[in-house]
């Protein structure tokens, strides 16, 4: 809480959100960057199923992702710790959303995530993501610091620092 002229104001609750990426195989990154972070890949085959006896998905709008019901065009991933709705598999924390979109990227991403193992773990943790299906693109040694800067399966960078 803080005060303007005596009075305690209420602090304004912290807006949840979650980063999205646009990709062309939703639920192959999900698999890629689950593993990549140690994040769990949301299972929202209740909701999924509930739509569909519904009729308010239709049956084309779904695949099978790794033995259940998922949506064709979006699936997330959370992290592990973080609270989940259990009727909907929906991760309420740390999240990213990946959703089909028809084009292909073109350009340096805007936005990227930093991975952080640090330095003594670097080397190590650039052959785990690459063994995933991560590329190098380069490595950066500045008087700021060293990272390297990789690729998803799709070509979105990341920097491993």
């Amino acid at each position: 809480m803080t005060e303007t002229s005596g009075v305690p104001e209420a602090r304004p609750a912290p807006v949840h959100w979650k980063l999205v990426v646009d990709c062309a195989d939703p639920h192959a990154q999900a698999d890629f960057w689950a593993g990549a972070l140690h994040y769990e890949v949301e299972d929202n085959s209740a909701l999924v199923e509930r739509l569909l006896e519904l009729g308010a998905l239709p049956g084309a709008a779904t695949v099978e992702f790794h033995g259940r019901p998922a949506f064709r065009d979006l699936i997330a991933v959370r992290h592990p710790d973080d609270p989940y709705d259990p009727d909907s598999g929906t991760g309420l924390g740390r999240r990213l959303l990946f959703q089909r979109v028809p084009e292909a990227k073109t350009v340096k991403n805007r936005l990227h995530l930093d991975l952080h193992p640090g330095a003594e773990l670097r080397a190590a943790e650039v052959g785990r993501l690459t063994a995933l299906g991560a590329s190098v693109l380069r490595e950066v040694r500045e008087p700021s610091g060293q990272w390297v800067v990789m690729t998803d399966p799709e070509g979105n960078e990341f920097c491993v620092h």
